[in-house]
C-alpha cells in the first residue's frame, strides 16, 4: 500500500474536527490544480491519457498527494490518480457567472448536472470530494441578496448527498464572498491571493474563525512566474505553503501543475501560474514546494520549546485513561508529562501509575487551582500546557502552540476544544447547550479568555502574576488567570488548530452540577473583579464569544455585508449589529428572577384582584423563555443520520436551555451574586447628593502629575473599593464611573489647576446618576401601593408594603455606598504613598480650605483581610 504523508493511506477521507483523516491517520491536503485545458471535438477538458499518467506519477515523485479538477475527470482518469495514490477534489461545473437564479427551469437544470457529474464517479476511492462551485461572482452574490445563493448552494449540497451520501462536499469561496454562510457544508475553502506573509498569516486567523470547527483548505494559492520571475515564485510559495500548514489549515492546492491554461474559450498565454512550464518541464518553484511539504505540519526555524503538560486531576479515573493515551501519541519531540493527583479517593493513582514516563505528584485535596500551581512549580519546561482530565490533544497540539509561540510575544495561548464523535448523542446535546467552556476573542489572534481545558501560558509569566487564585477550587480559576495575565500586560493568543477533545457531561445530572458550579465561581469572579459584570450581575466580555449552543434572541438584527461603493471592495465582510437592551435581558439568568416577580404579583391578585393583569406579563415572559428556547436548539448540530431520531435530541437541547439558566442563578444566588447586591468595602457610607453635584478638592506640592496620572489613581482606588468603574468615551463629558449596585451610578470629572513649582489643586465635581430600572422600581411599587391602600385590600397592601420597603431600602443604600466610594478613593490621593493620615491646610487665592482622609494602605489590607476570611469562612 502507497504512503501518504509518511503513513500507510487506508480508507477514505472523512472529517474530524479541524483536520481530514484518511482512516485513521491524518490527512494534510498537499495538492494543485490541474486545468481547465482545452477541450476536445467531444468537449472533454483532459489532456490525453498518456501526458496525465505522466503528470500524475510526476506528482507523486515530488510528494503531491492531491488534485483539484475544476471539471468532472473520467473513470479512467480517477484509476491513473489512484494508482499515483492521489485523491481528486472533482469540481462541478455550471453557469455560476450569469443570473443563474432567475428561472426555476434554469436551476432544475444545474441540479440536475451537478448529480450526473457525482453520479458518473460516486464511491470511486480516488475521490476526495465534491466541489459545487468556484468563486460565485460578487455582483451576481450582490444582485441575488447573501441568503438566496447561501439557500442555492445548500439545495446542491443536498443534491451531492442524495447520490453520493458518504462523500465529503465543499463550495470554494473567495474573500470578496467570505461573507456567506455556509456551514451545512464538510469543509471550508477559499482561493487566496496575498503576497506578503503578514496579510495571509492574518487573513488565515480570520477564515478559521469564519469556518469554525471545520477544516479550512485553501483551493488556490500561488504566483505568476512571467512577471515575478522563477526565483520570486519559489520564494513566495516556500513562505505561503509554511504559513498555511503553520496556521492550522488542513491543506491547500497550488494554483496550476502547468503553464497550460485554457479558459473562456481561449489559450491563456500570458500568465504562467505553473509549477511546470508547457513542455512539463520542472520550475524551482516545484522543488521548493516539494521541499516545504516535507515540514509540514510546522516549521519552526529555532529551537522547540519545552513543554511541561499539566494534568490536574480529582477522582477522574472514568477518563484520565483517554488523556494519557492522547498524550502518548503527540508526536512533539521535547515536552514531559506531570499528572497532579488532588486527593483522589478512586483509582486514579493505579491508572497514572502504568505509564513510566509520566511524573505522577499526589497531594490532599485543595482544588484544582491549588493542584494547577503544584504542576507549576514542579514543571521543568519553558511553557506549561494545561489540559483537564476528560480531554485528549490531537496529535500535533503541541506542535501548533510552539509555531504560534515562535512567531509572536504572546504570554498565553490556547485552542479549541471539541467534543469527541464517540461520546454519544447526549454529550452532543450537552456539547449544543448553553454554557459550555467556549474561548472569546478580541480579534482574530487575541483573546480574552482561553479555557483552562486547553490552556498554555510561558511559566515565567504565570510564575510573575503569582499563579492560580487559590480560591477557585473548581472553576472561575482560567478567566481569573486570563485577566491578571492581560492585567499585568501581556496578550494571549488562539490558534485555531491547537486543538483538544473533550468529553462533555453525559447526563442532565451531571450538566446540572456542572452549571450551578459555573454560577459559584462568577459570584467568586465577581467579588474580586467587580468593573467586569453588569448592574444585573452578568459578565460582559469585550470579546466576541466563539462556542455552541448560545441562547439566541427572538428578534436579531439583520447583519449587514460590507459590499464597498457599487460592490467595488475586495474583502467584504459581514458586520452583525450589536442587540438593545431589552433584546439582551431576556437572554441572562437573571431574567427568570423578573419573570418570578410577575408570577409573584400576580399570585397577589387573589388577595387585590388588579393584579391579577399582571399574569399577562408572566405569561409572556414564559412565552420568550420558551420561544428562545426552541429558536436556539433548532439551530444544533447535526446529530444522527436519523432524522426520526433527531426530534428526541433537539427536545433535549431545548430542555437544556430552559434549566441552565435556573442552574446559573441558583450558584449566583446562593453566592451572593444578585442584581440586588452592593458592592464596595463596608463603612463607606456617605451622604450623597440626589440632584446637585459635589466638589472634591486636593492640594499637591510632590511630585507633578498629569490629567491622565490622575485619574488612573483614581482608578486604581476605585477598583481597591470593589466597585465597578467605566472610562468615558472620546464624545462624554465625563471622565469616570462608578457604580456598586443595580440602582445608581456617580459619574465624576476631574482638573487640575497648575500653580508653579510643582503645586497642583485637583479639583473632582461628581453627581449621582439614578438608574431607569431604580426609579421604573419604585415608581411602579408606590403606585400600586397607594392604588391597594385606596381599595383598602390590607393583605395584599402589607405584602406590596414589604416588597417596596426592600426596593427603597437597597435603592439608598446603594446611592450611599457609589457616593461613598468615590469620596473615598478622592480623599486617599492625597495619602499615595503615605503612611498615616492628616490634615492638611492649603491657601489658595486667599482661601483656606481642610482636606482630611484616611491612609489607603490600612483600608486596602483590612479589606483584602476581611475578603479572604469570608472565603475561607464559606460566607462567599
Amino acid at each position: 500500500m502507497a504512503q501518504l504523508n509518511g503513513t500507510v493511506g487506508v480508507g477514505k477521507v472523512t472529517v474530524k474536527g479541524k483536520f481530514l483523516f484518511r482512516g485513521r491517520q491524518k490527512f494534510y491536503i498537499k495538492g494543485v490544480t490541474y486545468g481547465t485545458f482545452a477541450p476536445d471535438e467531444e468537449g472533454f477538458q483532459f489532456p490525453d491519457e498518456t501526458v496525465i499518467a505522466k503528470d500524475f506519477e510526476m506528482m507523486a515523485l515530488h510528494g503531491i498527494n492531491s488534485v483539484r479538477t475544476y471539471t468532472v475527470p473520467s473513470q479512467s482518469i480517477l484509476n491513473l490518480a489512484l494508482q499515483n495514490n492521489l485523491q481528486v477534489m472533482v469540481g462541478l461545473p455550471w453557469e455560476q457567472h450569469i443570473t443563474f437564479l432567475d428561472t426555476k427551469e434554469r436551476q432544475q437544470d444545474i441540479i440536475r448536472r451537478v448529480k450526473e457529474g457525482v453520479r458518473a464517479s460516486a464511491g470511486h476511492p480516488a475521490i476526495l470530494c465534491y466541489a459545487i462551485g468556484n468563486e460565485i461572482p460578487a455582483p451576481i452574490v450582490r444582485w441575488y441578496g447573501k441568503e438566496k445563493i447561501e439557500r442555492f448552494l445548500k439545495r446542491l449540497y443536498k443534491a451531492v448527498k442524495e447520490e453520493a451520501p458518504e462523500a465529503l462536499v465543499t463550495y470554494v469561496n473567495y474573500p470578496t464572498t467570505e461573507y456567506l454562510d455556509l456551514s451545512f457544508l464538510d469543509f471550508d475553502c477559499f482561493n487566496v491571493y496575498l503576497e506578503t506573509p503578514e496579510k495571509l498569516s492574518k487573513y488565515i486567523a480570520r477564515l478559521h474563525n469564519l469556518a469554525g470547527d471545520r477544516p479550512l483548505v485553501l483551493a488556490e494559492i500561488g504566483l505568476d512566474s512571467m512577471r515575478n520571475g522563477h526565483d520570486k515564485q519559489s520564494e513566495v510559495l516556500r513562505w505561503q505553503v509554511e504559513t498555511i500548514f503553520g496556521k492550522g489549515c488542513a491543506g491547500m492546492f497550488v494554483f496550476a501543475w502547468t503553464d497550460e491554461w485554457w479558459r473562456g474559450g481561449y489559450e491563456i498565454e500570458d500568465w504562467d501560474f505553473g509549477l511546470v512550464d508547457r513542455c512539463r518541464q520542472a520550475k524551482p518553484a516545484l522543488f521548493t514546494v516539494a521541499a516545504s511539504m516535507l515540514e509540514v505540519p510546522v516549521r519552526i526555524e529555532h529551537h522547540f520549546p519545552s513543554f511541561s503538560v499539566v494534568i490536574c486531576t480529582y477522582n477522574g479515573s472514568a477518563t484520565i485513561k483517554d488523556t494519557l493515551d492522547g498524550l502518548q501519541r503527540l508526536k512533539y519531540p521535547n515536552y514531559e508529562v506531570i499528572v497532579v493527583n488532588d486527593g483522589s479517593k478512586d483509582n486514579t493513582v493505579e491508572i497514572v501509575s502504568k505509564y513510566e514516563d509520566v511524573r505522577l505528584i499526589t497531594t490532599s485535596n485543595c482544588g484544582l487551582s491549588s493542584a494547577r500551581n503544584t504542576g507549576m512549580y514542579n514543571a521543568r519546561g519553558e511553557i506549561l500546557a494545561y489540559i483537564d482530565d476528560d480531554a485528549y490533544p490531537d496529535p500535533h497540539w503541541l506542535h501548533y502552540l510552539a509555531y504560534a509561540y515562535s512567531n509572536s510575544s504572546h504570554a498565553a495561548m490556547g485552542g479549541p476544544n471539541i467534543i469527541p464523535e464517540e461520546d454519544g448523542p447526549i454529550a452532543t446535546c450537552v456539547a449544543n447547550a448553553p454554557g459550555g467552556p467556549v474561548h472569546v476573542l478580541e480579534t482574530d489572534e487575541i483573546a480574552e479568555h482561553i479555557p483552562g481545558c486547553n490552556l498554555s501560558v510561558r511559566k515565567d509569566v504565570l510564575m510573575k502574576i503569582g499563579g492560580f487564585d487559590p480560591m477557585y477550587r473548581a472553576a472561575g480559576d482560567d478567566v481569573d488567570v486570563c485577566w491578571r495575565i492581560q492585567e499585568a500586560g501581556y496578550t494571549i493568543g488562539f490558534h485555531p488548530s491547537a486543538l483538544v477533545w473533550h468529553h462533555r457531561r453525559n447526563s442532565i445530572k451531571a450538566y446540572w452540577k456542572q452549571q450551578k458550579g459555573y454560577g459559584k465561581a462568577e459570584a467568586l469572579l465577581e467579588h474580586k473583579w467587580p468593573e467586569k459584570y453588569n448592574g444585573f450581575g452578568h459578565l460582559t466580555w469585550a470579546g466576541r464569544i466563539y462556542g455552541h449552543g448560545f441562547t439566541l434572541p427572538i428578534k436579531t438584527k439583520k447583519d449587514r455585508v460590507f459590499h464597498g461603493t457599487w460592490g467595488s471592495a475586495l474583502f467584504q465582510s459581514v458586520y452583525q449589529p450589536a442587540d438593545g437592551l431589552l433584546n439582551c435581558i431576556p437572554l441572562m439568568p437573571e431574567y427568570y428572577l423578573i419573570t418570578g416577580m410577575f408570577g409573584l404579583l400576580g399570585a397577589l391578585g387573589l388577595f387585590w384582584p388588579p393584579l391579577i393583569w399582571m399574569w399577562l406579563f408572566f405569561a409572556a415572559s414564559i412565552v420568550t423563555i420558551v420561544v428562545q428556547a426552541a429558536i436556539s436548539s433548532s439551530k444544533n448540530s447535526s446529530l444522527t443520520k436519523s432524522q426520526s431520531a433527531n426530534w428526541k435530541y433537539r427536545l433535549l437541547i431545548f430542555f437544556f436551555h430552559i434549566i441552565q439558566p435556573v442552574a446559573r442563578l441558583r450558584g449566583r444566588i446562593n453566592n451572593g451574586l444578585t442584581p440586588w447586591r452592593v458592592r464596595g468595602s463596608g463603612g463607606l457610607i456617605h451622604k450623597a447628593p440626589l440632584v446637585r453635584s459635589r466638589t472634591l478638592k486636593h492640594w499637591s506640592e510632590a511630585e507633578w502629575k498629569g490629567n491622565e496620572t490622575w485619574l488612573e489613581e483614581l482608578e486604581s482606588n476605585i477598583i481597591k473599593c470593589k466597585a465597578r468603574v467605566k472610562r468615558g468615551g472620546d464624545f462624554d463629558r465625563w471622565d469616570l464611573q462608578v457604580r456598586t449596585g443595580l440602582f445608581s451610578s456617580a459619574r465624576s470629572i476631574l482638573t487640575v489647576e497648575e500653580h508653579g513649582a510643582n503645586k497642583q489643586y485637583v479639583k473632582m465635581k461628581y453627581w449621582v446618576r439614578h438608574s431607569w430600572i431604580g426609579i421604573f422600581l419604585v415608581t411602579a411599587f408606590v403606585s400600586i401601593d397607594v392604588a391597594a391602600a385606596l381599595e383598602q385590600s390590607w393583605v395584599a397592601l402589607g405584602l406590596l408594603v414589604t416588597i417596596t420597603s426592600f426596593i427603597l431600602l437597597k435603592y439608598v443604600q446603594d446611592i450611599q455606598r457609589v457616593s461613598g466610594c468615590v469620596q473615598h478613593s478622592f480623599n486617599s490621593l492625597s495619602l499615595q504613598g503615605e503612611k498615616e493620615s492628616k490634615l492638611v491646610l492649603v491657601k489658595v487665592d486667599g482661601m483656606e480650605e481642610a482636606e482630611q482622609s484616611e491612609a489607603p494602605g490600612v483600608y486596602e489590607d483590612s479589606h483584602m483581610r476581611n475578603f479572604r476570611s469570608n472565603i475561607v469562612n464559606g460566607k462567599i
